[in-house]
């Protein structure tokens, strides 16, 4: 393998951690193995902290392809915490309101989801990397000031309930979408929806494009499997010019 000219490496992100602390840990490794200080890498699609799955890394040259790979169809399964809301859309903050769920049923979920396939409009989370003037919008919130986001076209392929319990009201869903879609703002308007509200209690990234979870090392894995590539190392490729 030829880090420095260009390779793919596909993590599964662990559970909070963010996307730039698995690409900082894959780095620091993969340039002690090549023998440099530091390789340069970057990765296609943000996962939240609190998310996990499915993150390619790209090294040297490949990184030119990382615009493209964020454009490919995306594959999530998520679990949904009906009848209550936090402001984050997820387990990062507490839960701020509770919701009527009695007239929730299967049935009506199903039928509610079919409005979501196909390109809808979407406002992005308050808390996430969305930029205003130059500053990221969890930013302006952590520090209290107001936030307002506008609304995105975003396309989704399909939804499809893999599991309801109407005893905990716990909702998992598998979502085939397209770039820029937030499945936290998925969740807050499925929610809104059912005349409810909704939170995200787990969400994983199960494919990008046709790298699935399945073709993906997990953080623990990875020193091991570096350990067992054969890698063209800085030296080698600086006596080749050389010569």
């Amino acid at each position: 393998m030829n880090f420095i000219e260009g390779e793919y490496i596909y993590i599964n992100k662990p559970y909070r951690m963010t996307s730039f602390g698995a690409l900082a840990f894959v780095r620091t490794r993969v340039s002690r193995r090549v023998g440099v200080r530091r390789v340069k890498i970057g990765h296609a699609g943000t996962l939240d902290p609190l998310a996990t799955g499915v993150l390619i890394l790209c090294t040297g040259k490949k990184t030119k392809e990382i615009e493209r790979l964020q454009l490919n169809n995306k594959e999530y399964t998520a679990t949904l915490q009906l009848g209550a809301t936090t402001p984050s859309y997820d387990m990062e903050h507490e839960v701020d309101a509770t919701y009527p769920t009695a007239h929730i049923t299967r049935e009506l979920i199903e039928r509610m989801l079919a409005d979501f396939v196909g390109e809808i409009q979407q406002v992005p989370p308050q808390y996430s990397a969305c930029k205003i003037g130059g500053d990221r919008a969890y930013d302006l919130m952590r520090k209290g000031k107001e936030v307002e986001l506008k609304a995105k076209t975003v396309h989704i392929d399909s939804i499809d309930v893999i599991d309801f319990d109407p005893t905990t009201m716990q909702l998992s869903i598998r979502v085939s979408c397209g770039k820029g879609t937030y499945i936290r703002s998925l969740a807050r308007d499925i929610g809104r929806a059912l005349e409810s509200g909704a939170y995200l209690t787990a969400l994983c990234r199960t494919r990008l494009g046709g790298v699935r979870i399945e073709d993906c090392i997990t953080i623990d894995d990875f020193p091991q499997w570096l350990e067992q590539q054969e890698i063209e190392k800085a030296e080698c490729r600086n006596d080749e010019k050389s010569k």
